[in-house]
């Protein structure tokens, strides 16, 4: 899960709660209409019955060919035939059993301050263990979510509930779970969804690719990890963008040791997804995480200027988002799903790292992934 992109501390925490702000309950839109059987002109005479038909008959037969023109326009820039995305029905919120810590947050669901000038550096072996602890949970409960997701059958909201169990019978809480109003314990985003989509009925179909983005919090320590799964058989374009987004990830990690300036970071991603031809996001960033879910360094994935080197036990993640058309995104009423504005698709990743004396520690790797890799 990633914070709204900024310039300054006060900018990213009014951007962050103007977000939580406008999370609010899904309006259903519906329209009524009257037949014209029913209308008063028709009971009042032969002739004005007869008239009124007529000029009813020809309104709705052009309403008719301009509504089947306008599906036939829309329908023609869906992204792989598929319609766009719409809020689907979620279940209500679900509750973390007593005994199982909590962050500061988890009670009142206020959104806690950002300020990129504080970084977390692990300098204890407590800490460094509570970390690696953190991380490899928050693999292993990923792992589960992708290896769950049947085409045609498994909606989000089936991962949310899976996810939550997992989560909780490991003694650790869902760190998505009310932090500043989020509904769910885990991001589900669905295919030109960017990031934060939240889970609810709709089902996962085959050609779909999904990011679920993994949080948990163990024993004060956050793990914070997503991929883009593909479902079935994909597109060849859209296979080339999930492809290269983990390349651009892998590479970002691979320059990664003390003394590296964080904006190589972005250098590196946008050169591949430049080579790719795919657009970087530049709104939503990777972050520094630790016993806070959020703090500096603000880690962007496209070229930048920003100050700020890595230094030795630093916990941070790095999350790149790689579009297939424009980077510009459409915020729903809900205040937290993000999607491409053209309705193009979009892929994500995403891994906490520790930066050690010659590089860093990927400590969301996957055990199923890397097993499979074997």
């Amino acid at each position: 899960m990633m914070m709204t992109s900024a310039t300054s501390p006060t900018t990213t925490t009014s951007i962050a709660r103007a977000l939580s702000s406008r999370f609010a309950a899904r309006r259903a839109i519906g329209a009524t209409t009257t037949s014209i059987a029913t209308r008063p002109a028709l009971r009042c005479g032969r002739r004005r019955a007869s008239t009124t038909k007529i000029e009813a008959k020809k309104k709705g037969f052009a309403e008719f060919l301009n509504v089947a023109i306008d599906r036939e326009r829309n329908e023609k820039s869906w992204y792989n035939g598929r319609a766009p995305l719409k809020p689907g029905k979620y279940a209500p919120q679900v509750k973390v059993p007593a005994g199982i810590l909590k962050p500061p947050y988890a009670d009142d669901g206020h959104l806690p301050d950002y300020d990129d000038r504080v970084v977390q550096i692990q300098t204890e072996p407590e800490d460094v263990e509570g970390m690696r602890a953190a991380g490899r949970l928050a693999a292993e409960v990923l792992d589960m979510a992708e290896k769950m997701i049947v085409p045609g059958v498994t909606t989000t909201n089936d991962i949310d509930v899976a996810v939550h169990k997992m989560t909780i019978e490991n003694g650790a809480y869902p760190s998505p779970l009310n932090y500043g109003g989020f509904p769910k314990s885990v991001c589900t985003s669905l295919n030109e969804c960017i990031c934060h989509g939240i889970p609810d009925d709709t089902v996962i179909l085959d050609g779909d690719i999904i990011n679920i983005d993994v949080t948990v919090y163990l024993n004060g320590y956050h793990g914070d990890t997503s991929r883009t799964i593909m479902v079935g058989t994909v597109t060849d374009e859209v296979r080339r963008l999930v492809e290269t987004t983990e390349r651009a990830l892998d590479a970002a990690i691979a320059i990664c040791k003390p003394g590296v300036a964080v904006r190589k970071i972005g250098a590196t991603i946008h050169g591949i997804a430049d080579e790719g031809k795919f657009g970087v996001v530049d709104k939503f960033v990777g972050h520094g995480v630790g016993k806070q879910f959020h703090s500096g360094p603000t880690v962007r994935h496209h070229r930048n200027n920003d100050p700020g080197t890595l230094k030795v036990g630093q916990t941070f993640t790095i999350e790149p988002m790689l579009t297939i058309g424009t980077t510009r995104d459409k915020m729903w009423k809900d205040g937290w799903t993000s999607v491409t504005a053209d309705g193009k698709w979009t892929a994500q990743c995403e891994h906490t790292l520790m930066v050690t004396e010659t590089g860093v520690e990927i400590l969301t790797k996957s055990p199923y992934r890397s097993g499979s890799a074997a």
